[in-house]
């Protein structure tokens, strides 16, 4: 794996456009749970599967019983950016890192102090209402009890992606554009098995695509370079 990370270093240290796709893994360092691990949340005993929790006809018919899963298994108070985090934020510092790409919902990226963030999932930081659009801070959806509602009656709901609903097409159509002009794509802490964000790999054009991943993904063999460990243990190391 020396040889691996030495080779990567190198990469970084002789580009000025690199582009990072991440996933769950990015933040399970900082104590947040990859959904499909053993131990994630797909693998806990709950009323309904997480999945059918998560979606937009099940929020929308079950309000009271989104928010209850919503508050006990989405929201986990008092984490804080890990090594990949800030090392990602010191690339951009550095003039190197172009944009992140993420499927994470946790807004660790720019705490750690990141700036050019592409949530393709969105934010459990930020709120809007369900019927008419007006933002709302995430305090209540995250930390209130019972359903929150809009002065109009709308609910409240967090801006993030659920199932059954499309990614937002500008945040789509522009990390396109970063992944598609990028030098090294670095894809990290993701299983590369969620579409239609997984398929966003497919875009990249150059000869440097690094996999840094604790399990082996679907695209390891059409990687230019493939590091199976912890993505903070590599990126404290680059």
């Amino acid at each position: 794996m020396e040889d691996e990370i030495r080779q990567l270093k190198d990469w970084i240290e002789e580009s000025d456009n690199i582009v990072f796709f991440g996933g769950a893994g990015v933040s399970t360092e900082s104590g947040i749970p990859d959904f499909r691990s053993v131990d994630g949340l797909y693998n806990q005993k709950w009323k309904y599967p997480p999945e059918t929790i998560l979606s937009h006809s099940f929020f929308e018919r079950y309000p009271e019983e989104y928010y209850r899963f919503h508050r006990a298994k989405l929201v986990i108070d008092g984490v804080q950016p890990n090594r990949a985090h800030k090392r990602l934020a010191k690339l951009e510092q550095e003039g190197k890192l172009r944009a992140v790409i993420t499927q994470n919902i946790d807004g660790l990226h720019q705490a750690a102090g990141s700036k050019k963030v592409l949530e393709l999932h969105g934010s459990i930081l930020r709120a809007y209402c369900s019927r008419c659009r007006k933002p709302f801070s995430a305090e209540e959806m995250n930390h209130g009890e019972g359903v929150p509602r809009c002065s109009c009656g709308g609910v409240i709901r967090p801006d993030i992606v659920l199932y059954e609903e499309p990614l937002d097409q500008d945040v789509l159509s522009e990390a396109v554009h970063y992944i598609r002009h990028a030098d090294i794509m670095i894809v990290g802490g993701t299983s590369l098995n969620v579409y239609p964000a997984a398929g966003l790999i497919n875009y990249y054009r150059g000869n440097k695509l690094v996999l840094v991943n604790r399990s082996a993904t679907p695209y390891d063999s059409y990687a230019d370079l493939v590091i199976h460990a912890n993505i903070g243990d590599v990126f404290s190391q680059i």
